[in-house]
């Protein structure tokens, strides 16, 4: 069955009322550059609670903006974005083998039947270097045996998140602490405003079929393959699949609102994940570097994804999302 906690969160209002709560405000970093307003939740998960553009008319939302549930409940998935590290998506059954061992990541969080996400967006962050329009974060995990379903290998990850040339920039790393050859991936988790007139364009290679628990089980063709190209209505197909090599990049428009909203990534962010349920107010068009169960799905690395790093090795990227206006 699908998780029901993730399918039918409410929808969430389209206001900024938070800010008016002086101890959220206290918790959060707000970055700015011209009219862009960045609102950073280091607590919840090194999450973006925020993205949008001041204008006359108030606050024009890029993405799907955070109400004050999700600060007091420390949810992530009420924010507007935020990261996946040590991988993306599920993992079936919470297990996987790698380098001749057992990775059993049972109870990594009970709401969820798979490992989800892995576990940097469970924990605070710590807030480092920080300007006016930037501000980087970070975050360690050392494991803890005692912990049931704790990620087993020591990293780090950091988050590079600022406001440059009109546009919205989070820069990912992780790097690989352990004494040993770690299984990586990461992506970030953003969610954007879906009304009846949102479109989705971007183009594709093929699409990972699910079975009913949202886990892969074939890449082929899909109606939504074509549907991209032209501009996909998020309410054409109820989805929550991945895209296999994708052009990296993807734009969310808002004919109607005159406005659209590019998303670039860098390699090896070279898998695309649609969450687009029927009858839901979220739409989410996340950059990943790996598919759903990579570490357990049978195909190439070019299908599915992910990596090992060795000790000490680092993988950086870059993601950003430019906003535009039409006429």
């Amino acid at each position: 069955m699908r998780d029901v906690s993730l399918n039918s969160l409410p929808p969430l209002a389209d206001e900024l009322t938070w800010l008016d709560d002086p101890a959220i405000v206290a918790t959060v970093v707000t970055l700015s550059a011209g009219a862009l307003r960045a609102v950073i939740a280091p607590e919840v998960g090194g999450a973006l609670a925020a993205f949008y553009e001041i204008t006359p008319a108030g606050a024009l939302h890029w993405l799907r903006p955070a109400v004050s549930t999700a600060f007091t409940e420390s949810d992530p998935l009420r924010m507007a974005s935020f990261p996946l590290f040590p991988y993306c998506n599920r993992i079936r059954d919470a297990r996987f083998e790698f380098d001749g061992v057992t990775i059993d990541l049972t109870g990594n969080d009970l709401r969820f039947a798979h490992a989800l996400h892995g576990n940097a967006w469970r924990h605070p962050w710590q807030v480092g270097a920080r300007t006016e329009s930037s501000v980087e974060l970070h975050f360690e995990h050392v494991p803890d045996a005692r912990v049931p379903g704790d990620w087993p290998f020591h990293y780090r990850a950091q988050q590079r998140i600022e406001l440059v040339d009109g546009a919205l920039r989070i820069t990912l790393s992780g790097q690989n602490l352990a004494d040993r050859p770690m299984p990586f991936g990461m992506g970030h988790h953003p969610y954007y405003p879906r009304t009846d007139h949102t479109r989705v364009h971007a183009e594709v290679a093929g699409m990972w079929h699910a079975d009913e628990e949202v886990l892969p089980t074939h890449l082929g063709p899909h109606p939504a393959v074509d549907a991209l190209r032209n501009g996909m209505s998020p309410d054409a197909f109820e989805l929550d699949n991945n895209f296999a090599n994708w052009s990296r990049e993807a734009t969310i428009a808002w004919p109607d609102e005159h406005r659209q909203l590019t998303m670039t990534a860098d390699a090896p962010f070279d898998h695309m994940v649609i969450f687009a349920p029927a009858n839901d107010a979220q739409l989410c068009v996340e950059p990943v570097t790996n598919t759903t169960d990579c570490f357990n799905t049978v195909g190439g690395r070019e299908q599915v994804g992910g990596c090992v790093l060795q000790p000490g090795e680092t993988l950086a990227a870059t993601l950003s999302w430019t906003p535009q206006h039409a006429g």
